[in-house]
């Protein structure tokens, strides 16, 4: 029979906290793993198992230790939950979740929400565990309320100095620390002139959000204002952006190629729609790829991955294969309409942009191979005219979109 782990979850309240059947899984296994932290928490009058600290890093040592103990009665310490940002996750992913025993406790947000009376269902939580403090920025929103899991005890300073940078000075922060146990203490300052001392590592951090009034809006709907990204202007302009984003219909946990990614408008866009969403942009010039950098992470999506000139990483690599991919620039290079479209999953959609003579006699040729739906747009932008206003046109926008191995007039025209 194959080896069965169990997965306790210990809350900060320790022994006294568990079930039976929690308390059971640990005095009847032949070697606890846990954090030095959660170790500690079983009395030393627990005799039976044997302790074992997790290495570090622990990830890339957990099939040898498995393995290494895979005729040995197992059991896991997490805190709380263990399938909440936990440890549980990590082995399911490595053993099948048909090879655990999971026992969980409440979780931290659940604990919060309840010392709060926020609703846990209403209530998005981020994790800035091993992940970096401005993925917190695209949940931030005038009255909402945000739960931010801390790395260590200088992590809600972190977070209010965050808040304070970006127009949420005014916020309301709550530290609650050691949540169930009996060192339980919650404190709450305001973001701007933020005091409080450093204090238990483990620590939830609670947001109540009031935007400055001054402050930009940044939603996670596409087409935000284009004065909100540095660089040297090489962007699709907002309008565009929002009609290109909705066309290639973003889905939580999907994969992006942004090709030509200029200052990073539409990898950066697509993931502020959800947190699963990812991006691989393909930009040929340094300084923008520096930039595109910055701007993903000044608004909130440092995770896009940035390589070079699309032709030769394709041609050396093997990038991800993407759900969606955006042509802005470089349409007329010879071969990357083919790369892109034999790369693109079956299923998958494109969106190509074209502003010259050249690039649109492309895209009605590609059409005519592969279906789709072909449209034009122009935008104009009120400007100043002496001591009038007046209407100053854009360059108009060819837009082709097109779904991979989709049937055009009833047959299907790309067997690929």
């Amino acid at each position: 029979m194959r080896q069965v782990i169990t997965v306790v979850g210990i809350g900060a309240d320790g022994w006294d906290g568990l079930g039976g059947a929690a308390r059971s899984a640990i005095e009847g296994a032949e070697v606890v793993f846990g954090s030095a932290r959660q170790l500690g928490l079983v009395p030393a009058a627990v005799r039976g198992p044997r302790r074992a600290p997790w290495p570090s890093p622990l990830v890339p040592a957990l099939p040898e230790l498995l393995a290494a103990h895979a005729d040995s009665r197992v059991c896991v310490l997490a805190s709380g939950d263990p399938m909440f940002y936990g440890i549980g996750v990590t082995l399911a992913k490595l053993v099948g979740p048909q090879a655990l025993r999971v026992l969980p406790q409440p979780s931290s947000a659940s604990l919060a929400c309840a010392r709060l009376g926020w609703a846990l269902d209403r209530t998005p939580v981020v994790s800035i565990v091993g992940r970096r403090l401005e993925t917190v920025l695209p949940e931030l929103g005038d009255g909402r309320r945000v739960l931010v899991l801390a790395p260590d005890a200088n992590g809600p300073a972190e977070v209010a100095d965050l808040l304070a940078r970006n127009g949420f000075g005014g916020s309301a922060v709550t530290v609650l620390e050691q949540l169930g146990g009996p060192a339980e203490r919650i404190a709450t300052g305001v973001a701007a002139n933020w005091s409080l001392p450093p204090g238990d590592p483990l620590a939830v951090v609670a947001i109540e959000c009031r935007a400055d009034p001054e402050a930009p809006r940044s939603t996670r709907l596409p087409g935000l204002p284009d004065d909100r990204y540095g660089g040297d202007g090489q962007m699709t302009k907002a309008e565009v952006r929002a009609l290109s984003i909705a066309a290639l219909a973003p889905a939580p946990g999907e994969l992006l190629w942004d090709v030509g990614g200029g200052s990073g408008t539409i990898a950066i866009e697509w993931c502020r729609t959800h947190p699963d969403c990812r991006a691989l942009t393909f930009e040929r010039s340094e300084a923008r790829r520096r930039q595109i950098v910055a701007n993903a992470a000044a608004l909130g999506v440092p995770g896009i991955e940035v390589r070079g000139e699309v032709l030769a990483v394709l041609r050396a690599t093997e990038p991800p294969v993407p759900d969606a991919i955006f042509l802005g620039g470089g349409l007329t290079q010879p071969d990357l309409f083919d790369l892109c479209w034999e790369r693109l999953r079956p299923g998958g959609r494109l969106v190509a942009n074209a502003v010259t003579a050249e690039s649109e006699a492309l895209l009605l040729t590609w059409a005519a191979a592969h279906g789709g739906r072909l449209g034009k747009m122009q935008v104009y932008r009120a400007e100043p005219l002496g001591g009038f206003t007046a209407w100053r046109p854009q360059l108009p926008v060819t837009q082709w979109v097109a779904v991979k191995n989709a049937c055009f007039d009833g047959k299907p025209r790309d067997s690929r």
